[in-house]
């Protein structure tokens, strides 16, 4: 069993292509599908299902996948401690978000890490909270950055910011504001009510509070369920409903006197975002690093929202 064959079986089952997984690892095509092939003859099992249209791990090729990942990430961690003296931490960062974190935060963080780390590049795909949980617990990700915790105990959670939602309404004379900046529970049931989808930890926290109140979401006038926090924020500024969204995530709105945030007396919606990963995992070497860092960078955070 060669790392060029297991590079190769990871790379095909991220892409779900040879071409993909072909141009990722600077080989051919041919090159990738004979490192598979040798591999399941080493193996003696099937590890991918072929057909025209898809790729698909077969049930051996789920089980053998988590322990390719595993074998990658320790030879890149025996690696990075031989090197260690020469303080090297490089190479490339695939960070899985959720939605707040990835357009408000991260930015944040990945100057801050850069400063120190400069030969470390970033990718970013977007996701919500509950499905890079899932993704996790079934191998296909390492670790991740959400917006709620979902309990598992095979999980671990490093909390690095803290957040608050408020209630957002547009900031024109048509909204009648309260003096003080606080609704009553009740005035929520009067409102047009814009939510972010299932899956989401901003609707989690939502539900979860509410529900402490004996509210459910069916008891409120919902007229619109969006994944984008920017289609949110135009549609509240538009007078289309209002919505409770961070207050990091319309800074900008309200500095500009476009949208007013307000509070909900004897709700609290404070919240924290989290560094997410498997413990029965091994991280990479640049993702420790980044992982260290982000729990450092939780006590010096500069964001102010």
């Amino acid at each position: 069993m060669e790392f060029n064959q297991l590079e190769s079986f990871i790379s095909v089952v991220k892409h779900n292509s040879f071409s993909y997984a072909a141009k990722e690892l600077y080989i051919t095509q041919p090159t990738v599908s004979n490192n598979i092939q040798n591999l399941e003859k080493e193996l003696n099992t099937t590890l991918l299902n072929r057909t025209s249209k898809t790729i698909n791990l077969t049930d051996s090729g789920k089980i053998f996948y988590k322990y390719a990942v595993e074998l990658i990430n320790i030879r890149d961690k025996a690696k990075y401690i031989l090197s260690e003296h020469s303080n090297k931490v490089e190479g490339e960062i695939e960070i899985t978000a959720s939605s707040i974190p990835e357009q408000y935060i991260l930015p944040y963080i990945i100057k801050d890490f850069l400063n120190i780390y400069p030969k470390v590049s970033f990718s970013m795909t977007h996701k919500n909270s509950k499905d890079i949980i899932d993704d996790i617990l079934e191998g296909k990700l390492n670790f991740g950055i959400v917006g709620a915790r979902y309990h598992s105990d095979m999980l671990e959670y490093i909390d690095f910011y803290e957040d608050e939602l408020v209630l957002c309404t547009p900031n024109n004379d048509n909204y009648p504001f309260p003096e003080n900046d606080y609704l009553d529970i009740d005035a929520l049931f009067s409102e047009k009510l814009i939510l972010r989808k299932k899956g989401s930890g901003t609707r989690k926290l939502i539900e979860q509070k509410l529900s402490v109140m004996d509210i459910s979401l069916d008891d409120l006038n919902i007229v619109s369920q969006i994944d984008s926090n920017e289609m949110i924020k135009k549609m509240i500024e538009l007078g289309l409903g209002v919505s409770f969204i961070s207050k990091i995530a319309v800074k900008n709105e309200i500095d500009l006197k476009l949208l007013k945030p307000l509070k909900i007396k004897d709700l609290e919606l404070k919240r924290s975002f989290y560094f997410v990963y498997s413990k029965n995992r091994t991280l990479s070497p640049v993702v420790e690093a980044f992982k260290d860092f982000l729990i450092n960078w939780k006590d010096i955070n500069h964001i102010t929202p």
